[in-house]
């Protein structure tokens, strides 16, 4: 299933217990900087048809605006927190940069470093997330779905 939407434009995919943002990275040659527990700083080169997912489980519509236009146009770094990290237990919003993202309710915090996979509500779980050069390609059929302004 394939879902169009402009740079200017924000898709929304909706589930019963939370939501997922999803914003073009809109700029060549972008960098993301990813800052690891253990010192080390990442850059990642992304392409402007790369996707930034922000899932949210308190379904705030405006958290998910603020987080991805921290990314996108104030170059925030993502960072990596290990799973014995106290404060994986308490974040409501979590991100995803690049060309896929597998959304997936059951994953372990800080096990995940290829960062291609982003946690998610239950109804959302085993949505694959795939850019394409003018939106998003879905591995499933899902309706649930909105496309505001960014």
């Amino acid at each position: 299933m394939n879902i169009d939407f402009k740079n200017n434009e924000i898709l929304f995919l909706e589930g019963e217990t939370g939501i997922v943002g999803i914003v073009k990275v809109a700029h060549d040659n972008k960098m993301l900087f990813i800052a690891t527990h253990d010192n080390q700083e990442i850059v990642q080169f992304l392409e402007s048809d790369d996707i930034i997912a922000v899932s949210n489980f308190k379904k705030d519509k405006r958290t998910i605006r603020s987080q991805a236009y921290l990314s996108r146009e104030e170059s925030s770094p993502l960072i990596i927190l290990n799973k014995d990290h106290p404060s994986t237990k308490r974040l409501e919003t979590v991100i995803s940069i690049g060309d896929e993202v597998n959304l997936n309710c059951n994953i372990i915090p800080g096990t995940h470093p290829e960062q291609n996979v982003l946690c998610s509500c239950d109804s959302l779980s085993g949505l694959k997330i795939i850019k394409t050069p003018t939106g998003i390609k879905l591995n499933k059929e899902f309706d649930n779905f909105t496309i505001e302004k960014f």
